[in-house]
């Protein structure tokens, strides 16, 4: 005989209507690419304040989690594929949620440096950007090198950057826990002017041009009334 009674059976049916199941990713990334580690949550609308277990149905797995959470760690592209869950609480239970498609990409994704300008006037500084195309939720990482044999330095920063300094930079994109990497950029050079030294060098060269002319026409006036007395 079964526990449920036909009221049971009424107040399953009239709980559907009250609570239903969703699936959402953790973080509201468009693109998730092989070796992330995310999370699905399942959510029970108009539930709060009860105590829920829960099912759920995934690609590829003949186990899957009982609780709201839903962490694949190092996703790949076999996860890829529609998740539902659906929740019971005594006699309460909720339809299967809509389907969550996730999609997973095969390739790791490059960051892109940009910058607005490669050359930094005398006492100034330029703007580094770094972005990865197609996807957010990234913080980044910045490098800097005085050569391509130096090593190079860590710079905390932001996804621009204002650099004052000479040199070659590169960056990468994080995000996630743990934390997943993007591969680094391509280099971009930044050089310094020396605007300031120029303006004196030139200043410099006038004054030693003007002296040069000045001495050489004071001589010639020296010298000319001789040449007339000896004629």
């Amino acid at each position: 005989m079964s526990s449920w009674s036909a009221q049971d059976e009424f107040n399953g049916l009239q709980s559907m209507l009250h609570f239903w199941a969703a699936v959402n990713l953790q973080h509201s990334w468009s693109q998730i690419f092989t070796g992330e580690t995310i999370t699905l949550r399942c959510e029970i609308q108009g539930g709060e304040g009860k105590v829920w277990k829960y099912e759920w149905t995934a690609p590829n797995t003949n186990s899957p989690p009982t609780s709201s959470e839903y962490r694949i760690s190092r996703v790949s592209v076999s996860h890829s594929g529609d998740y539902r869950c659906r929740g019971s609480s005594d006699y309460l239970l909720t339809g299967w949620s809509d389907a969550f498609r996730l999609t997973v990409s095969s390739s790791k994704p490059r960051a892109t440096l940009t910058a607005h300008s490669s050359i930094i006037p005398a006492g100034g500084s330029v703007t580094l950007s770094c972005s990865v195309e197609g996807s957010a939720g990234w913080k980044f990482d910045w490098f800097r090198r005085d050569s391509v044999s130096s090593k190079a330095q860590l710079m905390r920063g932001n996804e621009a950057n204002r650099v004052s300094q000479g040199g070659l930079y590169h960056c990468r994109g994080g995000r996630g826990d743990p934390v997943y990497y993007t591969e680094d950029s391509s280099d971009v050079t930044v050089t310094e002017t020396r605007g300031f030294n120029y303006f004196i060098s030139a200043k410099l060269r006038d004054v030693i041009l003007c002296s040069v002319l000045t001495i050489s026409f004071n001589n010639y006036e020296f010298i000319k009334p001789e040449m007339r007395d000896n004629s």
